[in-house]
């Protein structure tokens, strides 16, 4: 094995981009990168994947009219495209995730019919449904329309009549003010304060993870998220004693990623 190599799960591969304190980061197109992980070794998958939004069309940003476009990752030709993409990465996934493993993944309108449909048709079981809604969503600027204040995340595990997947029901409940917690969560979109290591298009907020992290995983478990992007599932899970993987083709968001993963070492020690 030479010095610009890494041996993970036996299999052997580039060195990670950023691998410190049980966190590492893989600068890889997550659908090679997962064909060659150790088959169930994830505990939880946190999923942001690409919303397909790219079009030409404008939104709304600071109050200011700015483009949708985010780059080629995010745009694709047709709805068979999307869907087998979302397929694809989706069985890859599965194969990675242990038998009582559990997958979130996040979208908007624009790409979670397809994912949820993804899911089902690679044998997955949903088990919730929830729905982010925002206090703080960006006004429609084209008045012909409600105004975009959601999006829905999905978890799922494996439909295997044998699995037996994590919930933290009690510490659910608890941080519910002792009624169980429902499946719409209500919170700000990502701070400010939480963009300091640079710009991310679809940053989610560490608040968003923390609950996902806390409900379904336990100290130690190894998490894995295939589009890292800004690195807001690593830093969380740092944060929270787990072990975690992240993947992107972007490098300019593994930037991002490694330098908030960095200040959190610095914060926990």
């Amino acid at each position: 094995m030479t010095n610009n190599e890494y041996k993970y799960g036996g299999v052997l591969m580039t060195k990670p981009y950023y691998h410190k304190d049980k966190a590492i980061l893989v600068h890889a197109d997550t659908f090679e990168f997962l064909s060659k992980m150790k088959p169930e070794s994830m505990d939880m998958i946190f999923a942001d994947p690409p919303y397909f939004l790219s079009n030409g069309g404008i939104s709304n940003s600071g109050g200011q009219v700015v483009s949708v476009d985010k780059g080629d990752w995010d745009k694709i030709e047709t709805l068979e495209e999307k869907h087998e993409f979302n397929r694809k990465w989706i069985q890859l996934a599965k194969k990675v995730l242990k038998p009582n493993g559990t997958i979130w993944i996040s979208g908007s309108f624009h790409n979670i019919y397809s994912v949820g449909m993804a899911l089902e048709q690679e044998g997955f079981k949903i088990l919730n449904n929830i729905t982010w809604q925002k206090t703080n969503p960006a006004p429609n600027l084209s008045c012909r329309y409600f105004t975009h204040s959601t999006e829905t995340i999905l978890w799922a595990r494996k439909n295997d009549k044998n699995a037996r997947h994590y919930y933290n029901y009690d510490l659910m409940k608890e941080l519910n003010n002792g009624k169980q917690m429902k499946d719409v969560w209500t919170g700000s979109l990502t701070k400010q304060s939480e963009k300091w290591a640079g710009k991310h298009p679809t940053q989610k907020p560490e608040y968003l993870l923390e609950r996902i992290i806390l409900a379904s995983t336990q100290k130690g478990d190894y998490i894995l998220d295939p589009f890292v992007g800004s690195g807001t599932t690593g830093v969380v899970a740092k944060r929270l004693g787990r072990k975690f993987i992240g993947i992107d083709a972007e490098k300019d968001y593994l930037k991002i990623a490694k330098l908030r993963l960095e200040n959190e070492t610095k914060e926990i020690l």
